[in-house]
């Protein structure tokens, strides 16, 4: 008995001795990560906050000729990037990494972010990433400073954009078409140059393309993110087939053209990328900008921010109004400014900004209440819980979904007559309203998740040959849209460049096409389980529940994998249905008034 005992006892205290050093290591280990992490986070901060505050200057206060601005953010990124990417910070971090399993959750994702960010900018690539910086800034450079012309005559991109959405003469059309894409002969070398460059920077840290770089910002594979693109375009294919079909036919009638073209021409629609048609459509019945007028430019930004409140959201602190840029420069001012709404985390911590032009008018009105949801989104993660480095949306489509979403809901008719901005009983065209929004949403599906995404795809991971570029944006601009050029394109042209984010926000488009998904989604969980109401017909003004239940989602930053938060708050996994439920009633509309008409899309989409 004692023998057994004994023999029972030494391999146990052994062990135990065993267990309690391996506990002993890890917390350890977990320690020295942790003064890693705090470390850099410090470091990181205070780097990050001087790049925000240059880049806010240069974005605010620009004067021709004084290159000031400028010179002070190209300092202040170079310093962000050289300790972001610096070798030590890499080395530290893979060995950090290899004993990720013992490590406790928030500290591998703050980790796997530092390795991504160093991806971008790593010192094992100085020269290469020096090229990259110098090539995108020639590149864009090249694209936003072209001299577009409708024959000898120099033309603005806005005054294309006004022929496309106004003109009926088809020749002009065509001409400002054809204008709108001269500048990719200049922009294809270019193009070539950058992606060997991208693939090159991120294939020093073990990627294997740069495509596949930023798909792994969201914990997924090329194969997966293509797989959910291609899921979205399925789903929502039969309404597009009808709304294409619908649009042939209108447009041929619209332009005089007796004989209805198989596959609309480019130069038909309202868009230079085809990616919008709902300027098509005009409704009447709802004008808020005579309404607005009156209000100025100030209540639109006040009754954003009324809007989150009454949700049960934090007014915004009084730096946001004393620090944001939110109308227009005066004429007299002396110095111009970036027109581009946008909302920025100075600091990731409390100094939360916005950069607007509001004039009051319904545009604007719509993007004060979106830009003020990436505030509050930043204001709900910016605490103690969420560590600097993960204070970012759950996804990038995630913080570009609640934006639109909250957009969305602040223009619909309950909620305006909520806030007197139009009568109650005003009467609108409610299948034209829908089919307008379709022409928005449901039409842009096929060109991000399709188009944008399978070229990039191709351009990056797959090295498509220069000499098959235009060839491939063709060739998926009919797959997807049922576009096709006015005439032949050879070559020499390269049609994707004049789209801005093929330069310079490069493989990540598909970010735009999942927020659509989610945005219905999320919109449809609330009107539904929260407010229950028509998605249709919403009011979230003052609504307690439903703005806990959007704090709830936004708090957690990027501490949770997107997927599991979307699936924990509206159980469900991500998919075009909430979409396509909202503008059900389209359908049957559409099926009647394409009575007789042929169908020239494929009954469902092709994939190669």
């Amino acid at each position: 008995m004692k023998k057994t005992f004994t023999a029972f006892l030494v391999p146990l205290l052994l062990m135990w001795g065993c267990n309690n050093a391996n506990k002993e290591d890890s917390t350890s280990q977990n320690s020295e990560v942790q003064a890693f992490l705090d470390e850099y986070n410090a470091r990181y901060l205070k780097l990050y906050y001087q790049s925000s505050l240059a880049e806010w200057a240069s974005n605010t206060h620009i004067v021709e000729g004084d290159t000031m601005n400028a010179y002070q953010t190209r300092l202040a990124n170079e310093a962000l990037a050289s300790f972001t990417g610096s070798q030590e910070v890499i080395e530290k971090t893979r060995k950090f990494l290899e004993n990720k399993n013992s490590l406790d959750t928030l500290q591998v994702k703050q980790l796997e972010a530092i390795l991504y960010s160093a991806a971008n900018n790593p010192a094992t690539a100085k020269e290469t990433v020096k090229r990259r910086i110098k090539a995108e800034a020639l590149q864009t450079e090249r694209l936003f400073g072209f001299d577009f012309k409708i024959g000898d005559k120099s033309v603005s991109t806005n005054d294309i954009d006004n022929i496309l959405k106004s003109e009926n003469d088809l020749l002009l059309r065509e001409a400002a078409w054809d204008a709108s894409k001269e500048v990719g002969k200049e922009l294809k070398a270019g193009l070539d140059s950058l992606r060997r460059l991208r693939n090159e920077t991120v294939q020093a840290l073990g990627y294997q393309d740069y495509f596949s770089y930023q798909v792994s910002d969201y914990g997924m594979t090329v194969d997966e993110m293509m797989a959910l693109n291609r899921q979205l375009i399925e789903e929502v294919w039969p309404l597009y087939r009808e709304l294409h079909t619908y649009v042939r036919y209108e447009l041929a009638k619209k332009y005089g053209v007796t004989t209805v073209p198989e596959m609309i021409p480019a130069h038909w629609l309202p868009n230079r990328w085809g990616q919008d048609w709902s300027p098509i459509i005009d409704v009447e019945g709802i004008d808020l900008d005579a309404t607005l007028e009156e209000k100025g430019a100030e209540w639109l930004v006040k009754q954003a921010e009324s809007f989150y409140v009454s949700l049960g959201f934090d007014p915004l602190p009084k730096s946001f109004y004393d620090s944001s840029s939110l109308y227009p420069a005066p004429a007299d001012a002396g110095y111009k400014k970036n027109n581009h709404a946008s909302a920025w985390h100075m600091d990731l911590k409390k100094d939360v900004r916005s950069l607007m032009s509001v004039i009051p008018n319904a545009e604007w009105y719509e993007t004060t209440h979106h830009e003020l949801g990436h505030i509050y989104y930043y204001m709900s993660y910016s605490t103690p819980e969420v560590p600097p480095l993960l204070r970012g949306g759950a996804n990038r489509a995630f913080h570009e979904a609640v934006g639109s979403m909250m957009g969305l809901a602040a223009t619909q008719k309950p909620f305006l007559t909520e806030l007197e901005l139009i009568p109650a009983n005003v009467e609108t065209d409610e299948t034209r309203t829908l089919l307008k929004e379709a022409l928005s949403h449901i039409i842009f599906i096929p060109f991000s998740s399709g188009v944008m995404t399978h070229f990039e795809h191709d351009l990056y991971l797959n090295n498509l040959p220069e000499d098959q570029f235009n060839a491939k944006w063709w060739e998926y601009k009919k797959t997807f849209q049922g576009i096709v050029p006015p005439t032949p394109r050879g070559e020499e042209f390269a049609d994707a460049t004049s789209k801005t984010h093929i330069n310079n926000d490069a493989a990540q488009y598909y970010d735009y096409a999942l927020s659509h998904a989610l945005l219905f989604q999320i919109h449809s969980h609330i009107a539904k389980n929260i407010l229950h109401q028509d998605p249709r017909s919403t009011n979230y003004f003052g609504s307690k529940a439903t703005g806990e239940f959007l704090h709830n989602m936004l708090k957690t930053g990027a501490t949770e994998d997107w997927r599991k938060l979307l699936k924990d708050a509206t159980g469900e996994d991500i998919n075009a249905k909430a979409m396509l439920e909202y503008f059900q009633p389209l359908m049957k509309y559409l099926k009647e008034v394409n009575k007789g008409r042929e169908y020239t899309l494929p009954v469902r989409p092709i994939f190669n």
